[in-house]
């Protein structure tokens, strides 16, 4: 696993400080300044 912030194939990259959406090399290159959001499992009870 990578040291930091992690790169996903899936989720999208957003930027903490915008809230707006970037693209993944942004995420990679700017890790502490922006999230990658996971889709959940999606337990359905």
């Amino acid at each position: 696993m990578a040291k930091g912030g992690e790169s996903s194939s899936s989720g999208k990259a957003r930027s903490a400080i915008t809230g707006r959406y970037v693209k993944k090399s942004t995420a990679q290159r700017h890790p502490k300044t922006t999230v990658v959001e996971r889709p959940s499992k999606g337990k359905k009870k």
